[in-house]
């Protein structure tokens, strides 16, 4: 296939998902306690337990909006309630061939982190990855699923991560501001092994990490918290990234490659310097490194990001201006579809103007090769 433009994150979400996809898929034991849509007087809703979830098929208006922005669907006039565009792969093409990309590597929804019990978690998690393979497989050239990886141990996270090895994905989803134990804990080998075993890249995707916002209740919409939520929500990476270089998973394993999903690169260049200089400080203290068991880091920082770390943007007329201390080979643009950031069905434009003061080449890597080569495609 002739590749020219490849979305590296957009979704899938609990609004778009078949009705039937836990229901069918979990083993008969697991089944009254999984996922599943009920009739409510707002319309179809999944449920777990006694907890209400996401509305299901899409709503219009106020109802699907954030601070008052609408899904890209419901702006591009194809919203249908009922109709899951984003999972039927007619749709889903059509929908890229009019905002004119190739290929979209797709993520999914963060919402089952809420089930309470860990076990229950798994088994929605490998359910979830099972149906992703085979939606995937509908179009394999075009369409590339992001697999769950649970965060709650390294063990399960590396299970799944051979097990979407097994069923040809490419990649996981990580929610890595919300775990619970830290990154840079010796406790995570077990998922930095399995996935430079694998080559399966991990991908710390936004969810979580913002300390102060409320996502439900009468403050949720408060301009305050709303701002907070939305401005805010790229930065949580800064902890994820700084921990899983300063621990040496990177030096330690070589063959694994993270991916920095939805997190903008503006605020990147900084960070690196920031890392660049903390390691310094700790090469210039080797007397307390030696009496702490050695600094597990052999070259700097921001080295390691340009061996094996990767970061998406829609929008970001900053971090363009300072791809060369990134290096045009680290990052990848994404359309965000369907989500109300996304710059679908306007992709064209949006790269029209953030991309005029870059190289052909460096716009042919980030649009396209980079993603492409990261992927296999």
């Amino acid at each position: 296939m002739n590749y020219r433009v490849i979305s590296a994150d957009d979704h899938i979400d609990l609004p778009w998902l078949p009705k039937d996809l836990w229901q069918k898929r979990v083993p008969a034991q697991w089944r009254e306690r999984s996922p599943k849509v009920v009739d409510t007087s707002d319309g179809p809703v999944w449920v777990c337990g006694d907890d209400r979830w996401d509305s299901w098929g899409g709503r219009k208006g106020a109802a699907g909006a954030q601070g008052g922005r609408r899904t890209a669907l419901e702006r591009g006039g194809v919203l249908e309630p009922g109709v899951l565009r984003p999972t039927t792969t007619a749709l889903r093409l059509a929908d890229m061939d009019r905002d004119g990309v190739d290929a979209t590597v797709m993520y999914g929804p963060i919402v089952p982190l809420l089930i309470g019990d860990p076990e229950l978690r798994k088994v929605c998690y490998r359910a979830y990855n099972d149906w992703l393979a085979e939606f995937c497989a509908t179009a394999p050239e075009r369409l590339l699923g992001a697999g769950l990886v649970p965060i709650d141990d390294a063990k399960s996270a590396a299970d799944e991560v051979r097990y979407l090895k097994r069923l040809r994905l490419r990649t996981g989803m990580f929610l890595a501001a919300r775990v619970e134990v830290p990154l840079w804990d010796e406790s995570w080998e077990p998922l930095w092994e399995a996935a430079a075993e694998t080559g399966i890249s991990i991908s710390f995707h936004l969810g979580g990490g913002l300390r102060t916002v409320a996502f439900s209740g009468p403050k949720a919409s408060d301009p305050g918290n709303m701002g907070v939520r939305v401005a805010c929500s790229t930065l949580q990476m800064d902890e994820p990234l700084a921990a899983v270089i300063f621990s040496g998973a990177l030096e330690r394993f070589p063959q694994l490659k993270i991916v920095l999903a939805e997190t903008g690169i503006g605020w990147l260049p900084y960070m690196l310097e920031r890392m660049d200089d903390s390691y310094q400080r700790f090469v210039d203290a080797p007397d307390f490194w030696r009496a702490h068991g050695g600094l597990p880091l052999t070259m700097a920082p921001s080295r390691y990001f340009r061996r094996q770390v990767w970061a998406t943007f829609q929008t970001d007329r900053v971090g363009l201006r300072l791809v060369d201390v990134l290096g045009e080979d680290r990052v990848m643009w994404a359309s965000d579809y369907p989500h109300a950031d996304s710059t679908w069905p306007d992709s064209q434009k949006a790269i029209s103007e953030n991309f005029k003061d870059v190289t052909q080449a460096a716009r042919r890597r980030i649009l396209c090769d980079n993603a492409r080569a990261l992927y296999g495609l």
